[in-house]
């Protein structure tokens, strides 16, 4: 959270778009941050301001520096929340090629082969095998079908590769589908 990379600006002319679970990550945090650390922090502060001298208070001087970055962040998240497109993957009617939330399970020429699957800008996070619509792995992969081989274009140079599956979630009763349409979002 006290990483400003996980603030980035989206890509100039790119849209916001979120899954559902992405949106209900950022929701979760907010509420988190919002409904139970601030007045955690507020009370903290409030007990350390009435100690006397603030100069050399730590509760004090940790408290108003960790109530600056939770604003921050609460507005970050706010401003992004409100301007989210939540597509649901799920509601993706052309499951044969690549778009939007679809995970994508594809080899390159040493036969390595990795799953990645494409989320919005604010969502995506390696360790959960999720790469950002606007990166280069997922602006390769984007329209291509089972048996493409395309290159993509990464900090160790340009890398073929072949999509071998496409997968996208399956439609759930209750979850509204969202407008994933025919192909989804696709970047500028």
């Amino acid at each position: 959270m006290d990483d400003p990379d996980d603030e980035k600006p989206l890509p100039p002319g790119a849209r916001a778009f979120m899954t559902p679970a992405g949106a209900a990550r950022m929701r979760a945090e907010l509420h988190q941050l919002m409904k139970i650390e601030r007045p955690k922090i507020v009370e903290i502060v409030h007990w350390a301001a009435g100690n006397g001298d603030r100069s050399e208070n730590g509760d004090y001087l940790y408290g108003k520096k960790r109530l600056r970055e939770i604003d921050r962040r609460a507005r970050f998240l706010g401003k992004r929340l409100d301007i989210a497109e939540i597509v649901n993957p799920a509601a993706q009617t052309n499951r044969d090629q690549v778009f939007f939330g679809a995970t994508v399970t594809f080899v390159n020429d040493n036969d390595v082969q990795r799953t990645v699957t494409i989320v919005g800008a604010d969502e995506a996070d390696l360790t959960r095998g999720e790469v950002s619509l606007y990166s280069p792995i997922a602006r390769a992969l984007l329209r291509t079908r089972v048996g493409d081989a395309v290159t993509m274009h990464g900090p160790a140079g340009p890398e073929t590769v072949e999509v071998v599956d496409i997968k996208y979630p399956e439609e759930r009763p209750g979850l509204c589908p969202g407008p994933a349409g025919a192909g989804g979002p696709r970047p500028h």
